[in-house]
């Protein structure tokens, strides 16, 4: 039996997975997980690298005493946010969150140099305040000493990959969320570098999903108790997801989780005005795919309002209440950036709900039905946009990630879009990981032939 080992690590939570192929079917085995939260560091928003790198390696320990030793792993994480490097190979600087306010303004900044209808037309991705872009543009004015130390830039799970192995990488499907790669090249735009004034030795070509890096250095070789190598999955954990969804011409795709990524798989970029108008991006994708998407807040909203109430009642318990209060029909738009990192997501939910002249919620029921309805709504209203832009009509819905577990949810996007639901798998991120792993090994012969064996390995349940 060959194993490959799946490190998924979302905004919250990370798990260590091993996978294999068995019977005609993807199995899978959770053998760690471990808490992932940003906090306040020098003043901004940071992840805690030391806590990710620590339970790295306590999971590579688990795996190891499972005796399940994998033949390779692979990381994938949420996209954008990047780590740099000096000459010596170590970290300059902290390792900032998407969600840090320091890229307040940037956005005009570079306006200033690049109109934003220029840069789409480079890089087909949408303005989101947390590209990396923007990201960039704000440690330069801030800190631009990091910049003129820094001998490379490393998205996160390339430098998580990186402390593992000790070597360098760039993925693509990762560095293309942050508008600095060329949509139509498929590699960074030098001209956006230049012209914004980065140091174009940060930014080295791209390696691709299915890439092989190399083997676990000799000193995480020591602490993990086996070697094994570490081939690059889709990266950008949309990335993988989408890989678990099987192709299909009629059916939009939804990515839910902390982040709803809604969207099509396409094999050219979709760069036109209404596509920018609507703010719908071109994220790259395995084998050069493009996963032609629309950002929606996605379960954060919930999230935050839950351990606002100090976490009391689980998710399902808030749904029934939010079931329970399906007459309040007050709808905000979940992509206000009123809801981006509120201090109190309760109270901007009333406040944007007051300010657009409607009833603000007052009980958690009709916060949560006012969530949850905002959700179902926004997924139609991106539905019928995608049908305008790419002249075609779809025939249903197929919703993967963590969220496809929310019963309540899914009957409300069905209700709401007039489509069926495919709701599963529930593990679609690690699966996407896990058959790049298999195809690059030769276990899987392709990526229909994959999504063949994801189609029949999980349940999938319709609404």
């Amino acid at each position: 039996m060959t194993y490959y080992l799946a490190i998924d690590i979302g905004a919250s939570s990370g798990r260590h997975i091993l996978g294999w192929l068995e019977d005609g079917q993807l199995r899978t085995r959770e053998v760690y997980r471990f808490d992932n939260n940003a906090g306040v560091k020098n003043g901004h928003l940071c992840w805690d690298i030391d806590a990710i790198y620590a339970a790295l390696i306590a999971g590579l320990k688990r795996c190891g005493e499972t005796g399940m030793i994998p033949y390779s792993l692979g990381i994938d994480t949420w996209g954008v946010d990047f780590v740099l490097i000096d000459s010596a190979g170590s970290r300059l600087g902290d390792a900032v969150c998407y969600r840090d306010s320091r890229t307040d303004g940037m956005d005009a900044e570079i306006e200033k140099i690049i109109p934003y209808e220029e840069l789409y037309n480079l890089t087909g991705i949408a303005k989101q305040p947390f590209n990396t872009i923007y990201q960039l543009t704000a440690l330069k004015k801030e800190s631009p000493q990091l910049l003129e130390k820094a001998e490379r830039l490393l998205m996160m799970p390339d430098y998580l990959h990186y402390l593992l192995s000790g070597i360098g990488s760039n993925e693509y499907t990762q560095a293309s969320t942050g508008a600095l790669v060329d949509a139509r090249e498929r590699n960074w735009n030098r001209h956006i570098i230049n012209a914004l004034g980065f140091p174009e030795r940060l930014f080295r070509n791209l390696d691709t999903a299915g890439d092989g890096i190399g083997l676990l250095s000799k000193a995480v070789e020591a602490e993990a108790g086996f070697s094994c190598r570490i081939t690059l999955p889709a990266t950008h954990d949309t990335g993988s997801a989408f890989l678990a969804v099987p192709a299909s011409e009629d059916s939009v795709y939804i990515s839910s989780g902390t982040w709803s990524l809604l969207g099509i798989e396409s094999m050219a970029s979709i760069i036109t005005r209404e596509a920018r108008e609507a703010d719908f991006t071109n994220e790259g994708g395995f084998q050069y795919r493009y996963r032609f998407l629309k950002n929606i807040m996605g379960l954060w909203m919930v999230q935050s309002v839950r351990k606002e109430l100090g976490k009391k009642q689980s998710f399902n318990e808030l749904a029934q209440t939010a079931e329970d209060t399906e007459s309040f029909s007050t709808v905000v738009d979940v992509n206000n950036q009123a809801f981006f990192a509120p201090q109190s997501m309760i109270e901007a939910v009333k406040e944007v709900a007051a300010e657009t002249g409607q009833t603000p919620p007052e009980t958690t029921g009709e916060l949560m039905q006012c969530l949850y309805r905002s959700l179902a709504v926004s997924y139609r209203d991106a539905i019928l946009n995608l049908e305008r832009i790419a002249g075609k009509h779809f025939s249903s819905v197929n919703l993967v990630g963590g969220g496809s577990k929310d019963d309540y949810l899914n009957r409300l996007t069905s209700r709401f879009t007039g489509l069926p639901v495919y709701a599963g798998p529930i593990e679609a991120t690690v699966a996407g990981n896990l058959i790049v792993q298999m195809i690059s090994s030769g276990e899987l012969s392709d990526l229909a032939a994959a999504r063949r064996i994801v189609a029949q390995s999980f349940d999938v349940k319709r609404y």
